[in-house]
């Protein structure tokens, strides 16, 4: 938001309510922006699936994305989890992909030149990605107890160790284990509120340099080329952040399938 000139690079990631809700157990409800941006990435996803499912003999381009996405998430599948129960698992996975996907583009998205629209990146809440962190981390272990049973905990247990080191590696490995879901939402949270604050910052520097005139004209023009060089990175980052989450979250269900 612009304020004196100003621009406050945190006012992005203010969540507001949109409808007025109601109160349930003394905390209110109600339909917000960050939701309303969940349905719309929602939405987009559905519209690009749909598009692309036509069945065609000779597919158009459309088709060609569509099958290329999916082809790509049941590669990530297939060098992730081994055997053939990896299957199962590509739904989790895609949806995972496609989500955080959709969400980190249209968060970079020029959509608010146009009156009345205020873009809001649902990725760039720790509340968002830390929930999709936990039903990853849930299925691992829902996933390694109900195959394994107490043989699960032999994860902890590198092969090899020494009978004395045992208790002292099995708690290191537990304690980098249940690390994971943080640091998977961590992961994505910081790297998509770190890229849009770093624009925002630069704005502002145009902002004020155009406000001042004369020679800070040259600040207002190499920020707005850091801008550009920023943006471009960020669409990279958005894309690699997408596939990685989704990566991380096939090897973890694989040490859990298979115990490695």
């Amino acid at each position: 938001m612009a304020e004196e000139g100003k621009i406050d690079p945190m006012s992005q990631f203010a969540i507001e309510p949109i409808v007025g809700g109601f109160e349930l157990f003394g905390q209110q409800i109600s339909f917000t922006n960050s939701a309303l941006w969940m349905f719309v990435v929602l939405g987009l996803i559905y519209v690009f699936m749909i598009g692309g499912m036509k069945r065609e003999l000779v597919p158009g381009r459309w088709q060609i994305m569509v099958e290329g996405v999916v082809g790509f998430v049941d590669n990530i599948i297939a060098t992730s989890i081994s055997g053939p129960a990896g299957k199962k698992y590509t739904p989790w996975v895609f949806t995972l992909f496609m989500f955080i996907l959709f969400a980190n583009l249209l968060g970079m998205m020029p959509l608010g030149i146009i009156p009345g629209i205020h873009p809001f990146t649902v990725t760039s809440q720790f509340t968002v990605t830390g929930i999709l962190a936990v039903i990853s981390f849930s299925i691992v272990l829902i996933v390694g107890f109900w195959k394994h049973k107490l043989k699960f905990f032999s994860l902890f247990i590198p092969h090899g160790t020494p009978l004395p080191m045992i208790p002292l590696i099995f708690m290191v490995e537990l304690l980098s284990f249940m690390v994971r879901p943080f640091s998977l939402a961590l992961r994505l949270f910081v790297a998509m509120i770190a890229g849009h604050i770093l624009i925002k910052v630069f704005a502002n520097f145009v902002i004020q340099a155009i406000d001042a005139g004369g020679a800070s004209i040259l600040v207002a023009i190499l920020s707005i080329v850091f801008i550009a060089f920023v943006s471009a990175l960020e669409l990279l980052v958005c894309a690699i952040q997408a596939y990685v989450f989704a990566l991380l979250t096939s090897l973890y269900i694989n040490d859990a399938e298979n115990l490695h």
